[in-house]
Order: structure tokens, then sequence, then C-alpha cells
């Protein structure tokens, strides 16, 4: 589909990568509806993308509260044309720690965010782009997850975060395959270390070390690169069922 004009559905969209895409999808001509647990953030957010935008309060665990944000933005919109899931927790932790075993409400809270959020919004999205007319090829929508490296290379302290990222990269395929009944495309794209509100906190030397890690470009990614990327997949119908790494090459180390 045309990057141009689009509708989309933004879970996490009051910052970071999410906020990111917002503003493309808006300086395309695009509407975004943003959902994010932060009001403080997505009223700010609002504001500075313009009448294109509206927030949502929504906490993804919920499943009746993503079907409500979802119909909101059917209503105001008319129709959605791109889900991008975006909300996420880092949930870091040893599953042996000197504190003992992790908690399992501790693991199962970052699956409930991470992956079961991601599905909360696929669903519910995709129930609304079947009533879509169709556009060429006949494609009605666009669900796009944000999984990460540590899907395939996580590291100590990772097991809840990785787990979790490795089921929305896995569940891409799967649901690729049912939607292609109702021109749905389903692709997730892993991110390796980006620069996101998460690591402006971090202390200088760290960052560096952090940016020593990626073989080229040795800097950690933009936001707006995520967002780039998520337009280059509205873009190409045939990527579908798959998850892109957007990386700068990197492989992490066990730690």
């Amino acid at each position: 589909m045309k990057f141009e004009n689009l509708n989309a559905v933004i879970s996490g969209g009051a910052s970071g990568l999410g906020f990111a895409t917002a503003k493309r999808f808006v300086e395309a001509g695009g509407s975004v509806a943003l959902l994010d647990v932060n009001e403080e953030q997505g009223q700010a957010a609002v504001k500075e993308l313009g009448d294109k935008a509206i927030f949502v309060q929504t906490d993804v665990t919920s499943e009746e509260a993503v079907n409500g944000a979802v119909a909101q933005a059917v209503e105001k919109f008319g129709r959605i044309d791109v889900a991008v899931a975006c909300a996420g927790i880092i949930g870091a932790g040893k599953v042996l720690s000197r504190k003992g075993p992790m908690p399992s409400d501790f693991f199962a809270k970052v699956i409930s965010v991470n992956l079961v959020g991601t599905f909360n919004l696929f669903k519910a999205a995709a129930e609304k782009m079947a009533e879509n007319e169709a556009r060429e090829d006949g494609e009605r929508g666009l669900l796009v997850s944000t999984a990460s490296v540590a899907a395939f290379e996580g590291q100590i302290g990772q097991a809840a975060y990785s787990a979790s990222k490795g089921g929305v990269s896995s569940m891409m395929l799967p649901m690729a395959r049912e939607f292609s009944k109702i021109g749905v495309r389903a692709v997730s794209i892993a991110p390796g270390i980006f620069y996101t509100p998460m690591m402006e906190g971090l202390p200088e030397e760290v960052q560096e070390s952090l940016n020593k890690q990626i073989p080229f470009p040795s800097r950690m990614g933009k936001p707006e690169e995520f967002g780039q990327m998520v337009e280059a997949v509205c873009e190409n119908i045939n990527l579908n069922g798959t998850t892109i790494r957007l990386d700068g090459g990197i492989r992490m180390q066990a730690k």
C-alpha cells in the first residue's frame, strides 16, 4: 500500500519508537491513534502531532480496553489501515539471582505486556481491517509488531524479555497465513540497540560502550529509522509473515 494518507493505530505511541512512527504517518498525510498508558505523554504527543492524532489511554494487557481503543479509532477515522505494536517493557532479571528464583508473576507480566498486548491489538485491528474495501492485490491492512534481537540472542537476565519477543516474532507467520484470506499482512521488526527515552538515562560511558558493539553504523539506532522501516513494510506488499532485523549488524553476547 502507498504510505500516503493511511490511518494507523499505534500502541506505545506516546514515546520512543511508537511516537517516531506516528510522526512519519502524520507527515505523510495520515491519521494516528496513539494507545498508551501514560496520559501525560499521550496528551503531549497529540499536541505535537496536531489534529491528525488522537490519544486513547490504554492498557494493552486488557482485551476490553484494546477493543474499545480500536473501535474509537475506527469511529474517528472511518477505517484502520495499519496497526503497529510498540508497547512493551524490558523486565530484566535473572531466573536464579542472589535473592532467589524469579517470581512467576514477574515473568508473566513481561509476557502479558509484550506478547499478549501485541496479540490483543492485532486481533482487534484485523477484525476491523477485514471490513475495509480492498486495495490493489486485495490488500486490506497491515500488522507490524516490535520484536527484538533479544528474541534470537538473549543475554543473561533477559529470559522473560527474550521469551516475550520470541513469541512476538513467532506469531507473525501463523497470523500472516490465517489473515491471507482477508488480505491482511503481518510483519515483525526486530530492533537492535535504539536510542529511546530508556537509553537517555544511561551514563555516557555506558552509551559509548553500547555503540562500540554495533558494527555499522557504530551508534544506536534512531527512532525515526524504525519509522522508516515501518514505511518500507507498508510499501512492499511482498513483506509478509517474517521478521526483519534492524540492528546495524550487531549480534548480542551472553552479557
